[in-house]
């Protein structure tokens, strides 16, 4: 496969990286930023296999930092509905063209924008905590997990359902995270064939970008108005998104 090595690229796929990092240390609403500038770097299928590797070791910190928070049991009420979203997503995205995928990718990171914007004003009371919501949440984070690594919105909406506190919220979708994307690769290397030695090799020059931006999120949790720097990164989000889509 051959990937554009434009220094615009560049500088998209190192700040993806860069902001990856600091969204897996615990400053929530910049992973769905990264995913648009990988999208704009290299494509939308493309995009997702390269960011693959980041997530997992991303995850791999995760873990490791908030491993004494994590919710086993709401952890499980999600992870199999999820799977098989993942399922669902990886033969739905196999039959796209690079047109349509970019255009699916735009429309769920405005609907994720959507979400999390509800998120952000704690509009807990009309989340309902159904079994059959759990599922289709868990459903719908499998689909675009795959789809675009967008599962985010959909699982913070679960969480928040379940009226978890924040340690368990990040330590339980750390872990959620890290199982799913684990189960994700496969699809990516042996179906969809979007990880191979060539997008390893431009992963090895993100890494840094990777342990630099967890470091940077470690020290910018405890400076910035959290509120106000996710609101500025979800209008952002959506700008990118409508890019991909006028692409």
């Amino acid at each position: 496969m051959d990937l554009p090595s434009e220094l615009t690229v560049w500088i998209y796929a190192l700040s993806a990286a860069f902001l990856i990092g600091v969204a897996k240390s615990g400053v929530k609403g910049l992973g769905i930023f990264a995913v648009t500038l990988m999208a704009l770097a290299y494509g939308g299928k493309v995009s997702t296999g390269i960011l693959m590797p980041l997530l997992v070791m991303g995850d791999i910190f995760a873990i490791f930092y908030y491993k004494r928070h994590v919710v086993w049991s709401l952890l499980f009420k999600l992870l199999p509905a999820m799977a098989v979203g993942v399922v669902i997503g990886s033969y739905i995205g196999q039959f796209m063209d690079e047109a349509l995928f970019k255009r699916s990718m735009a429309i769920i990171i405005l609907i994720s924008v959507t979400i999390m914007f509800v998120w952000d004003r704690r509009l807990s009371h009309i989340v309902p905590e159904s079994r059959f919501f759990g599922y289709s949440m868990g459903l719908m984070a499998g689909i675009t997990t795959m789809i675009g690594n967008l599962a985010g919105a959909f699982s913070n909406v679960f969480f928040l359902a379940m009226r978890v506190d924040k340690n368990q919220f990040i330590g339980t979708a750390a872990y959620l995270y890290f199982i799913i994307n684990l189960f994700k690769l496969p699809f990516h290397i042996f179906y969809w064939k979007t990880i191979s030695w060539s997008t390893l090799a431009v992963n090895i020059y993100m890494f840094p970008a990777l342990a630099l931006g967890v470091l940077v999120g470690i020290m910018l949790l405890k400076k910035i108005n959290t509120q106000l720097f996710r609101k500025l990164i979800l209008i952002l989000t959506a700008i990118g998104a409508v890019i991909i889509m006028l692409k």
